[in-house]
Formats: structure tokens, sequence, C-alpha cells
């Protein structure tokens, strides 16, 4: 008999990125007395990985659990960035509501409508959070309508346009009712949580089932598995069947050895759990997404919607420059395997593949975003490799004809800018789909354009709209090829020798266009040293000295003046590296290189 656990609730919040998810998570553990009065506690406590705190974003989805009135709420942090949405469709399977958060100056964002959207697919009740109403610039009634708006647009029922509405500042620590209420504290999300969140149902009678949501990973315990008991019991030392729903064949006797229960921010070990509670389960070494532990006695798998496909991939080379090895700690093709499979572990958008070539693996994620911060983990962590430029994946339809990826892309510019954005994406092949004002002077753009034409754009999007424009974008399926793209019109400057690189040698190259490094460095023969003004890529000695002659004119020897170079960081030299170059990436230094160092052989094959 079905019945339900008053006792529990199981949130998400969901958000576009930069709307306040993780610190309205750090606001509610504060005030439900997870810390202790005098304990040293981080901003932004959820997001754990190096990474995650300085760039200030969230890649992973965290769960944590606060106690409110003896009522325990689960509460899980999503990522706002679309490249790791595959980390939100998952986790919603695990909830009975959400809490869904909108910028009160921003309003309903790109992310906003794709996270919603599968909230509103799985039946979920909605919490509608207006946060950041202390800006000054906020407009906290209109950004209502258009969420409503939202909510109609994207089929919502009669009970889901019914949702509560409350106003917040994560920041400062309270939310309220109505826009003029006095601000206190959390209270009224609180108690709104516990009045309109659904508690969770199930049969605590019947054979287990729980279904595996999310994956952690442990270097001493192996694989976690994160999921919600939807039916039964579950304990420690018992005896069950992994099924999946995508994967009938797959059937297999496990038992659970350590059980753990979320509580504030740690994991605590727990005998058995029931219905409604959200566990980790530790001792099953080929557990993964999607598959559910059933009793032996009636193993049926809880139905589970696929992960979305990747869409980019590039390639990661053993490094054969002549400065491999010197660096970096792990560089054969032995260490890159292991760990490229070791992220497989955790990361379920991530394909990885063999070539032909033993010392290469292809590598496809769910977007740039997505590769580079792999790529920036594994530097940190003493690996040294090379990564091609990113390429789409395609897919053929029935009748033969080569499909590509494409993108929905949101572009919020100031007016002034609108004509240079509109022109480059027009060469990338995008579509203009709707331009309309947006606020504070600024245009919103949709055009609808292949992913690789947004390969390498988000360096010159910045520099078109000093900085000011912001660009979305979301999947939008597959379409027939739309033709070739030129992806970077300027050529590459090429150091001739191995050397070092010195002042008098920079200063005649400097003329010829950008350089990218600056006196002092060393470099090699097919390193590309910088960007050339003109469409072909030139070859320039920086390491020629000046020689010694007896004569002396009053000008010759001034001092020689070096525009400063511009340092690329990671995204940028995967955005800037072309289809015959490879980026050099080593804990130190990121080098960009041809992938032929031997000039005469590069000539020979470019004819």
């Amino acid at each position: 008999m079905k019945t339900k656990r008053e006792d529990i609730r199981n949130i998400a919040i969901i958000a576009h990125v930069d709307h306040g998810k993780t610190t309205l998570v750090d606001e509610l553990l504060k005030q439900s007395g997870v810390f202790r009065e005098n304990q040293e506690v981080a901003e932004r406590v959820m997001d754990s990985n190096d990474i995650e705190r300085e760039r200030g974003i969230t890649i992973l989805s965290k769960n944590t659990a606060v106690v409110y009135k003896n009522t325990k709420i689960n509460i899980i942090d999503t990522p706002g960035h679309a490249d790791f949405g595959g980390e939100v469709e998952r986790v919603l399977k695990m909830v009975n509501g959400v809490v869904l958060l909108v910028d009160a100056f921003e309003g309903a964002m790109p992310q906003t409508k794709f996270v919603l959207k599968k909230a509103l697919a799985l039946k979920l009740p909605v919490i509608v959070c207006i946060n950041k109403i202390d800006r000054p610039e906020a407009r906290p009634d209109e950004v209502i309508d258009e969420v409503l708006e939202l909510l109609i647009d994207l089929g919502a029922s009669d009970e889901q346009l019914d949702c509560p509405f409350l106003f917040a500042s994560a920041r400062d620590g309270y939310a309220t009712y109505n826009i003029d209420d006095e601000p206190k504290d959390m209270v009224p999300l609180f108690e709104t949580i516990l009045d309109y969140i659904p508690a969770p149902e199930g049969d605590p009678d019947a054979g287990t089932q729980m279904l595996i949501s999310t994956i952690d990973y442990n270097e001493y315990v192996g694989r976690i598995g994160v999921g919600k008991v939807d039916n039964g019991t579950i304990s420690v030392n018992q005896d069950v069947v992994v099924v999946n729903h995508h994967d009938p064949d797959k059937q297999k006797k496990v038992k659970i050895s350590k059980l753990y229960e979320f509580d504030g921010l740690n994991k605590v070990e727990v005998k058995e759990a029931s219905i409604g509670a959200i566990v980790a389960i530790s001792g099953i070494s080929d557990i993964s997404i999607g598959d559910t532990l059933c009793s032996p006695e009636n193993p049926t798998p809880i139905p589970f919607q696929k992960i979305s496909e990747p869409t980019i991939s590039m390639d990661f080379v053993v490094n054969d420059s002549p400065f491999a090895g010197q660096e970096g700690k792990y560089v054969t093709s032995r260490h890159l395997r292991d760990r490229l499979m070791r992220e497989l572990n955790t990361d379920v958008s991530l394909r990885v593949e063999d070539t032909e070539n033993m010392d290469a693996f292809k590598v496809s994620g769910r977007g740039e975003l997505h590769l580079s911060v792999l790529i920036e983990n594994m530097r940190r962590e003493g690996y040294e490799f090379a990564v091609s430029k990113a390429e789409v994946l395609y897919h053929k339809d029935e009748n033969g004809k080569l499909l590509e990826p494409m993108e929905i892309a949101y572009i919020d510019v100031p007016d002034e800018y609108t004509g240079v954005v509109i022109d480059k994406l027009s060469q990338r092949k995008g579509e203009l789909q709707t331009m309309g004002a947006a606020n504070g002077g600024y245009t919103r753009l949709e055009f609808r354009i292949p992913s690789r034409g947004l390969i390498g754009y988000r360096g010159d999007f910045l520099t078109d709209t000093k900085g000011n424009g912001i660009m979305n974008t979301a999947f939008d399926g597959y379409a027939p090829y739309k033709g070739d793209i030129q992806y970077r019109k300027q050529g590459s400057l090429i150091a001739y020798e191995t050397g070092e690189s010195v002042t008098y040698g920079l200063y005649s190259a400097q003329e010829r266009g950008t350089l990218f490094i600056g006196a002092g460095e060393k470099v090699y023969s097919g390193m590309v040293i910088g960007e050339n003004a003109k469409t072909d890529d030139i070859e320039v000695n920086v390491c020629k000295t000046k020689h010694l002659t007896n004569t002396r004119s009053s000008s010759a020897d001034d001092a020689l003046r070096l525009t400063p170079p511009t340092v690329l960081s990671l995204e940028q030299a995967i955005d800037f590296i072309d289809t015959d170059e490879l980026l050099e990436v080593t804990p130190e230094s990121l080098r960009i290189r041809k992938k032929i160092l031997d000039p005469k052989m590069r000539k020979r094959v470019n004819r």
C-alpha cells in the first residue's frame, strides 16, 4: 500500500547561471543550524572543486540536507550552464518539487527555460523565488509576468500555474511572501517548501526499488551511487539485483556494504533507509547512472530518460614536442588513458574512444566549457598532453545526408553593437530568428546557428561588444549540413628555430602582428608565437641577436620597446587554434604549435 512519508521533503534548486542557487543553499544551511555558532564557513560552501570556486560556477550537482521543524529537507544544488545540462536532467528524478530561482533584474533567461521545461515534463510542482530584490535596478513585478508567460508557453498545468511566488535576497539571507514585507530570515521559504512540496510516496512493504541518479567517486571506496528509495527499505548487507531499463540483459547480484544519508555537508552512515530517503551506496564496483537496485524476488527497473548525447569532440594526444616531458608528471599514453577512463566514472555526458593512432584518444562532451574544465583539471593534476581543435559530431539521416548539431543562441547586446554581432554570426551560417528590445538599452537577438559556428566565437564576441554582451546557448537538435565555415581569417606567426626568444628578434616580429610571448621564453621550430595581421602563416626568427660591429651611430643603441604580449588563457587558446594546430598543455605552460613541426614537410602537405 502506498503511503506518504511526511518527515521528508526532496527538492532541487534550478536556475540560470549566476542567479544565486549556491548562495541560497548556503543561507538555508546556515539558518537551519548546520554550522556551529563560531564556525568559519567559506562563501559558496557547496562549490567544493577549485575550478568551481575560481570561476564562480557550479559544475557538478551536490546533495545536502537540512532539518526544519523535525522535517528533513534534502536539497540538490544544480549547475546553471547548458554544458552541464546532463547533471540537471538526472537529479530531477530524485526530487518531488523544485525551487526556481529567477534574478529580479535579468528575469527569465534561456537556461531558466531549459531547466523549467524538464521539471514541468516530470509534473513537478514549482516554487518561484525572485532573487536579488535588493539590487537597485530590480524589477520584480515585470519578472513575475515574464515567469508566468514562460510557464504558459511551456504548457504548464493549472496546478503548476498556481505556484507560490516568494521574494528573496540570498546574499542578505532573507525571503518574504510579499515585496513590501519586512525582511527577516528564510522562514517563509522553509514554510512554503513544507506546505507546497508533496511528501515522497512509496510502498514501504514492497520489494526494494531504488534508482541511481548520480555517481560520486572516491579513491578509497570506488564508485558511490546516489539515489532515492522509491519502494521498500534498503539496508546494509542486503542482497540486491542491479537492473537497467535501457539494458534488459543486465542482471547482477550484489551486496550492499555501506549505506549513507546526507546531513548538512556530511555523509552519515546508517543501517537502513526507507521510502523517500536520498542515500549514497558504496561497494558496488560497476554501478552506473540509470541502474535500479531491486530485491531479487521482483527485479523491475525504473524507467529513466536517456542522457543527452555529446555534440563536440577533441583529440587528446600524447605530447611529442621538443619540450615533452620537461614540466609534467604524467606524460605517457597509459597515464592519459587511465585518467580519461577514471573521468568516465563520474561524468555521464562524456565519451572516450580509441583512435587508429595509439597515442591519441577522441574525447566527446556537451560543449567547449565541458571539455575545457576537464583539460584544466588534468593540467592541475600534473598531466602533460596536447589537444586538437574542437570539432562537432555529425550524424547521417536515412538517405545518407550529413546532419550537424544546431544551437539556439540568445544574445543580449547594447544597441550600438547589434550590427557587428549580426554580421559575424551570419558569416558563421547563423540565421536571425527574432530581434527585440530588452531592458536597459539592450537588444535581444535570437539566432539558430550550427554548433561549429560558435566554436571560437566567444573571444570575438567579447571583443566586439567590449565585454558588455551576454550570450547563452541551448542545443536544438540536428539539421542538414549548412556548408563550410572559415574559422580564422588571420594566419599564425611561427618560430623558425629552437632557442630562447630575444628582444631584438621579437622587435622585428611584432610589426607582423600580435605576439603571444615575451623575451627570454623558450621556443622551438614550428611553435606558434603570435597571430599574423595577414591571412597566411609566416615564419619569424625570434632568437636572432644583434651582431656587434665597430660602426656606431647616434640612434643605434636606443632601447628597443616591445609591445606587451597577449597571454592567452586556456579557453582563448582552444578558441584560437586552427585545424592544423595543436595546443600543448602542461602544468606550467600553454603552447600552440603546428601539427607538423618541420617547415618543409608542412609546405609539402599544404600544397
